[in-house]
């Protein structure tokens, strides 16, 4: 009789609360700066006053971490940062196409920041035919209506939507359409998607709105 291979059940990938991603988000860019000042230890009070959160609620945070930290030395920065990077996915490069050259985009595109978390912009497009042809930041700005083929041909999983309102939905369509995963969208407006796509709005105005509750307590 043939004896049965026994398949061990693969494991569930355990996701994290959307709060603690944000604040893991927030530490490992202060930790890169740390890093760039030729740290090689920090503690969590250090890294309190850069994120201006408790330094309890970090050490919590890390409970989960394998990296320890060593009593009145602290935290050994690069695992520290490697173990961060590897739970939010930053290790490895990911190409990003951006939509909008205005004010908006070409500031994020000349963000060195994202290229520092391993974020790529491989793509500048705008709808506008007095910006098509010209250079951002090292960057040509293409016609929005290649979008999709250049999405398809450079396999690119993550967009950026910073046009106005009335654009916003017709490239999202497109980025969803050409199997966009992750759309960050800087346009006034919700958009809507089919469920396997991710989409982060951001809103400057919303942003500082919700530190008038702070203010207004004061």
């Amino acid at each position: 009789m043939r004896k049965k291979t026994q398949v061990t059940p693969k494991k569930k990938r355990k996701f994290l609360p959307r709060g603690t991603v944000e604040r893991l988000s927030v530490y490992l860019n202060c930790l890169i700066e740390f890093q760039q000042d030729g740290y090689e230890y920090i503690t969590s009070q250090e890294l309190a006053e850069c994120v201006g959160i408790n330094s309890a609620e970090i050490r919590r945070d890390f409970l989960m971490l394998k990296t320890r930290g060593r009593k009145g030395v602290g935290y050994h920065l690069p695992s520290l940062i490697s173990e961060l990077q590897k739970i939010l996915g930053s290790k490895k490069e990911h190409g990003v196409v951006l939509v909008g050259a205005g004010n908006l985009g070409s500031a994020l595109v000349a963000y060195e920041g994202l290229s520092r978390h391993g974020f790529i912009i491989k793509g500048v497009f705008d709808a506008d035919p007095k910006k098509i042809g010209r250079t951002v930041s090292g960057h040509r700005i293409r016609d929005v209506k290649n979008l999709g083929r250049f999405i398809r041909e450079n396999d690119i999983e993550i967009g950026v939507i910073a046009v106005p309102e009335s654009a916003a939905q017709t490239v999202a369509d497109e980025m969803v359409k050409n199997n966009i995963k992750v759309i960050v969208n800087y346009a006034p407006v919700r958009i809507v998607v089919p469920s396997n796509v991710k989409v982060h709005h951001t809103n400057p105005a919303v942003e500082l709105l919700h530190t008038l509750y702070f203010l207004s307590r004061k």
